[in-house]
């Protein structure tokens, strides 16, 4: 059984109290449909960057944009990196509400890694034993648990993490998970990105309508450093693993939630909704099928609506002049992606 030592520190207290009052205000306001659904791309942009970038993914912000917006079918190693990092994100975005099993961890893991490692070690329990190097001294820091206790440690993790869902304040149970299973290191490769998608996950518990523009690994890209040093741990799991104290780590986990709604509010506070910018059902049956496939035709959407051909045809200009779309080819072989003609 997984029982964390930590304590509610008065300044881990302080800053839940902080995230629960400005989500209470986030929660009040109403914004433009269009100015979330661009908000949105943004935030999962910036998780994508951010999250690949800790783990030293070479490829800046804009050329991440473009590769979000183009999706190549050929791509290097970095750039596969970032296209499989972004698609696990959006696939998750449409489970909120389904509990964190091992199966939906193993799948995360199979997203992220998809292409970057052996077949055999992709959506996987690793079978082998790791080490953990200084990457600058190469010097031996970390000897994770034994591969034989992986899997019950994670299915440890994840009973308590069940257990507790409904009655220890998110930000809590989510850091808790969080550096456990960067401790466990239950895979080969990917484990920090599979563990900040299903960190991410669990925050969804906090309850902020605008979940979808938070971007919480931002935080920890800005000092990777400091972020390496406060989830990592230096030893051998076995003689660590009863004595490990996660206070500094909530503390500093909860600060940089407090970070990231402080900056969606920054984002958020300048725009009012109005009836021009307001998404309808069917801009937004738009958005989600291209979210979904990554392009969207005419003939395709007159499946989704029973709008006449010449009102279709308003609605993607709708949505070009928001710049939520670009149109793409010509005539019969038109189509529609994400992002602007200008981007």
């Amino acid at each position: 059984m997984f029982e964390p030592l930590y304590q509610i520190s008065p300044p881990l207290l302080t800053t839940i109290k902080q995230i629960t009052l400005l989500i209470h205000e986030l929660n009040k306001r109403v914004f433009p449909d269009v100015v979330l659904a661009q908000f949105q791309a943004e935030a999962e942009a910036i998780s994508t960057y951010a999250s690949t970038s800790i783990e030293g993914n070479p490829l800046p912000l804009t050329e991440v944009k473009r590769l979000l917006k183009n999706h190549p079918e050929q791509a290097r190693q970095s750039e596969r990196e970032i296209l499989n990092y972004n698609r696990a994100l959006v696939q998750l975005i449409q489970q909120w509400t389904e509990p964190l099993t091992q199966t939906m961890l193993l799948h995360i893991h199979q997203q992220v890694m998809d292409g970057l490692l052996p077949a055999h070690q992709v959506g996987r329990i690793r079978l082998e034993p790791v080490i953990i190097h200084d990457p600058r001294t190469r010097q031996v820091v970390y000897l994770p648990p034994d591969h034989a206790d992986v899997s019950s440690l994670v299915d440890a993790l994840l009973t308590f993490v069940q257990a507790n869902r409904t009655v220890m304040d998110p930000v809590v149970l989510a850091g808790l998970f969080h550096k456990q299973l960067v401790v466990i290191h239950p895979f080969i490769d990917g484990n920090g990105r599979t563990t900040r998608l299903a960190t991410k996950f669990l925050l969804a518990g906090l309850g902020i309508n605008t979940f979808n523009l938070f971007s919480f690994e931002s935080y920890y890209n800005q000092n990777v450093s400091r972020y390496f040093q406060q989830v990592g741990v230096v030893g051998n799991y076995y003689e660590l693993a009863d004595s490990l104290d996660f206070t500094l780590w909530l503390e500093y986990f909860a600060e940089g939630i407090l970070d990231e709604l402080w900056r969606v509010e920054k984002q958020l506070a300048s725009h009012q909704a109005t009836p021009e910018t307001i998404l309808q059902p069917y801009h937004r049956a738009i958005l989600a099928h291209i979210n979904a496939h990554g392009f969207i035709t005419d003939k395709t959407y007159a499946t989704l609506t029973d709008r006449a051909k010449a009102t279709r045809t308003l609605d993607f200009n709708k949505l070009m002049e928001m710049g939520l779309i670009t149109r793409q080819g010509q005539g019969r072989t038109t189509y529609y992606r994400r992002g602007s003609a200008a981007d």
